[in-house]
């Protein structure tokens, strides 16, 4: 990680973004230089500050957040976007899901009773709590406690798996669930997904731009049904939570990028 107090880390940047536009883009060194790649990841996966934009320029700056935008790094929801309208002033108290064979607890992150509350610094849960909001359906549910939103991403802040300017790291979801005493298996393919969600485990998937999501967003999958069609808790919409989904979409639209064991992260009691 770049340390802007560090004046040699100034000089290191600009180094590398020299030999960035040698190779055509700001992101062509990822297939260049395999030395600069834990600095790339880190631009792909961080907030990108007016200090990055004052090294790089606009133009590298546009590219990398287009990255994060196609990819599913940037979790963030505009409040003008239509799943924050369609949220916004609902409350989803009581809501619990029975259809996919087990109570499933239900948390919108744009619910009024802590939609504006911050998560961390940069922005509130209704705009970037997908994945402490994610992890409290999950940890709800498995445990058969009350553990809502406003904690979770308290835990996560303090925990450091908040990304200022974007969401969630996704090492929040397995170390949430061993933080709450619950299994994490990661790694999961298709029939792993299948598998998990018929013996009574919720599976975490991290969205990429498609039908959940313009950018990058948690989801709980909670069930599937005799037809395999898989049953979704989206923290984000309650309307695409009372959906079936072919599996294929979603495997389709994961980030396929993710680290900590994902995409998928299966969680059991």
């Amino acid at each position: 990680m770049i340390d802007q107090k560090v004046p040699q880390s100034l000089v290191y940047l600009r180094n590398v973004m020299k030999r960035a536009r040698k190779y055509e883009g700001a992101l062509a060194i990822i297939s260049h230089s395999i030395v600069d790649l834990p600095f790339i990841v880190h631009l792909l996966s961080s907030p990108i500050s007016m200090f990055v934009g004052w090294v790089l320029g606009d133009g590298a700056v546009e590219a990398i957040e287009s990255f994060q935008q196609e990819y599913g790094y940037n979790q963030n929801i505009g409040i003008y976007d239509t799943d924050y309208i369609n949220g916004s002033g609902q409350s989803y108290e009581g809501v619990v899901f029975t259809d996919g064979g087990m109570e499933v607890m239900y948390y919108s992150q744009m619910d009024k009773r802590w939609a504006d509350v911050m998560y961390g610094t940069s922005s509130t849960i209704g705009q970037g709590g997908c994945g402490p909001t994610s992890m409290a359906i999950v940890v709800s549910t498995l445990t058969g406690e009350t553990h809502d939103p406003v904690e979770l991403a308290q835990w996560s802040v303090a925990n450091g798996h908040r990304c200022e300017g974007n969401g969630s790291y996704h090492s929040l979801i397995p170390a949430a669930a061993a933080a709450y005493g619950l299994s994490c298996e990661k790694n999961l393919d298709a029939q792993g997904i299948v598998d998990a969600l018929s013996s009574g485990k919720l599976v975490v998937a991290i969205m990429s731009k498609g039908h959940f999501t313009r950018g990058g967003h948690f989801i709980v999958l909670r069930g599937v049904t005799s037809e395999g069609k898989i049953l979704v808790a989206d923290p984000a919409s309650f309307g695409r939570s009372q959906q079936e989904w072919d599996l294929s979409i979603i495997m389709d639209e994961s980030n396929k990028a993710a680290d900590s064991g994902g995409p998928y992260w299966a969680i059991g009691r």
